[in-house]
């Protein structure tokens, strides 16, 4: 449109490259998206080829410059898949194919490295309690199988240093980049001197740290070639898509609690203060104010559709979910006694436990889909009920839920979690909250917007909302507490006989 200008987040995920041009107020103008492949070359493996990361960012960013003019893009910034890391030489080339956040071969080296550092002293400086996922434990699990490729490593990067090379030619990380890797301090916002020390590796193997919003550089002359962007185009420091998602639907300050209905489910709002829990991951804000205080269920949204596709015919039926939905909504809180662990995938917080496995128990000669999928939602919506219960017992006080995601289109969904946690829940309009997030970063950058505060009040929009209703919080109340000992009741199946 005449007279607009634009800024570009692009959010390198998991599975795709996704590049979105949003204006000022926050409405996308023109889109791009390439795929990259996971590679599982064996058990508890799970890599990608990082050149595949850049292959798909010219992609998707040649497809948006294609769309509007790169002349009227005034800054670009990355949002990127956490707890992945690539190793390079001193020529900026991959030494092995990048690790992911979905890779386990640093199971055994969990408990190894938390005796060495200390369990709470890991937790304690990197917000993160002892678990597979972050890379310091495959960084140990190199240090104790390849050590060669350790020290032959120039530079340890993410998603977002490895992009922001290829885009400017030199690799910036931000604070929110490098939060997930479990490398951090959070609270002294450096890179951790003990944490490496005790792996064993240099700190200059390691990009500069630049706060959220911060200019890193500018689009060099190759870059632009590649990708259609103009070459000085200003970049700007944003990081993991979990903190970028979060500022996308605006949940920066205090009393918003966000909450992703994907596939995983994610959630968790604001904090002054870095507060430490077994229920939560403590993330540094992606303004670089504060903390965020995130759950995550890894079988969230998946398991609801592992539960279809196994026992109902699958999702190639349309209507499945409307019809699900609608028997489902007429049964009471507790299903009929039906209730589920869902850590099919495992569980994160509060347990942290790899080795946790999904249950179904209470049925009987009535019991039927509905049940089972109405417990489903029941049991997800009540782990994160917990997580913010213990959240308001260290004195925050939630005010209301903005929910993205798949599963936000649930109008089910959203009412339990309206009734079993108390609060309103909205739904947000904003659909990709991480390329959002993104361009937020970029827009502050720019200087669009004075702050993220007033970033997030012009560019995110919210929908309908959904109250609690006061007199079902009881049976909610009662329902949690019988559907929390479930994990001790399932550990009793993986005991040997």
């Amino acid at each position: 449109m005449p007279g607009e200008r634009y800024v570009v987040g692009m959010d390198s995920s998991t599975q795709s490259v996704k590049a979105i041009a949003w204006t000022a107020d926050g409405t996308p103008r023109a889109e791009g998206r390439a795929p990259h492949a996971i590679s599982t070359p064996a058990p508890r493996h799970a890599e990608q080829n990082a050149d595949d990361w850049w292959i798909a960012a010219q992609a998707a960013l040649r497809m948006v410059t294609g769309q509007v003019d790169p002349g009227l893009i005034d800054g670009i910034a990355i949002s990127n898949q956490r707890e992945t890391m690539v190793l390079l030489d001193a020529d900026e080339r991959p030494l092995a194919p990048a690790s992911l956040w979905l890779d386990g071969r640093a199971h055994e080296m969990v408990d190894v490295l938390a005796s060495e550092v200390g369990r709470e002293e890991l937790h304690a400086i990197s917000g993160k309690p002892v678990d597979v996922i972050p890379c310091v434990y495959r960084l140990r699990y190199f240090r104790e199988h390849q050590p060669d490729l350790l020290d032959r490593a120039r530079w340890i990067f993410s998603v977002h240093d490895f992009l922001t090379m290829k885009l400017t030619g030199r690799a910036s990380a931000s604070w929110t980049s490098a939060d997930p890797f479990g490398i951090f301090d959070i609270r002294r916002k450096e890179w951790s001197k003990p944490i490496l020390d005790a792996l064993g590796i240099d700190e200059a193997k390691l990009p500069a740290l630049h706060r959220p919003g911060s200019a890193i550089g500018t689009v060099s002359a190759e870059a632009a070639a590649a990708t259609g962007l103009r070459a000085g185009t200003p970049v700007f420091a944003a990081g993991g898509d979990g903190h970028c998602a979060a500022l996308g639907v605006s949940a920066i300050s205090p009393g918003i609690v966000y909450l992703n209905l994907g596939t995983a489910v994610v959630g968790g709002m604001w904090s002054a203060t870095p507060q430490i829990s077994r229920f939560w991951r403590t993330l540094v804000s992606p303004t670089g104010e504060g903390y965020l205080l995130e759950s995550c269920q890894r079988g969230g949204a998946y398991f609801v559709n592992w539960l279809l596709d196994t026992f109902a015919g699958g999702r190639a039926d349309p209507a499945i979910f409307a019809r699900m939905e609608e028997e489902a909504s007429r049964l009471p809180i507790g299903s009929e006694g039906v209730m589920v662990c869902s850590y099919l995938l495992g569980c994160m917080d509060p347990h942290w436990d790899e080795n946790a496995r999904a249950t179904f128990t209470g049925m009987g000669a009535t019991t039927g889909m509905r049940h089972l999928y109405r417990a489903s939602l029941e049991a997800i919506s009540l782990e994160f009920a917990r997580a913010l219960e213990q959240m308001r017992s260290m004195g925050l006080q939630p005010d209301r839920i903005l929910a993205i995601g798949g599963g936000a289109g649930s109008r089910l969904w959203r009412k339990m979690l309206a009734d079993s946690t108390g609060l309103p829940v909205v739904s947000s309009l904003s659909d990709e909250a991480s390329a959002l997030g993104a361009g937020m970063a970029a827009a502050v950058g720019a200087g669009w917007h004075a702050d993220f505060a007033a970033a997030t009040a012009a560019m995110t929009r919210t929908a309908g909302q959904i109250d609690p209703d006061p007199a079902a919080y009881p049976a909610w109340q009662a329902l949690s507490r019988r559907q929390a000992k479930l994990y001790e009741l399932a550990r009793l199946t993986q005991e040997p006989i």
